[in-house]
């Protein structure tokens, strides 16, 4: 049983920038497909971006050039940097794995089979 668990998350201002980090307490992420999803008040649960087995990335049209997913081959991590945050990208923000993540699906929830418990992330201007 994977246990995945998110840091990182907190409080900035509007323009600020915050790096989540996700891991998995006793195995590295490395050959898996993970992906950042949030929950936006008032909204339904989005894919913001996701990184295959061959860290390939994905990322939704409103955090392109804002947001970047990447592993940490040292610390067996997946993090999202997240630049110039506004308030539309407050909310709880949620690391999701799985080995079998299939081509085009990674922002699929239900591709995941394992996920944290959230990270809340507030911008405040």
């Amino acid at each position: 049983q994977f246990k995945i668990v998110e840091s990182g998350g907190g409080s900035v201002q509007t323009g600020g920038s915050l790096r989540l980090s996700c891991a998995e307490s006793r195995f590295s992420l490395e050959h898996y497909g993970v992906a950042w999803f949030r929950r936006i008040p008032g909204k339904e649960r989005e894919g913001v971006a996701c990184i295959g087995a061959r860290d390939n990335t994905t990322y939704i049209e409103s955090v392109k050039g804002r947001f970047t997913i990447s592993r940490d081959s040292a610390k067996k991590t997946v993090n999202l940097l997240m630049n110039g945050l506004t308030s539309e990208d407050a909310g709880v923000y949620y690391c999701a794995v799985d080995a079998l993540v299939r081509p085009g699906l990674c922002m699929t929830e239900s591709e995941y089979k394992w996920w944290g418990q959230g990270t809340q992330v507030t911008v405040s201007s």
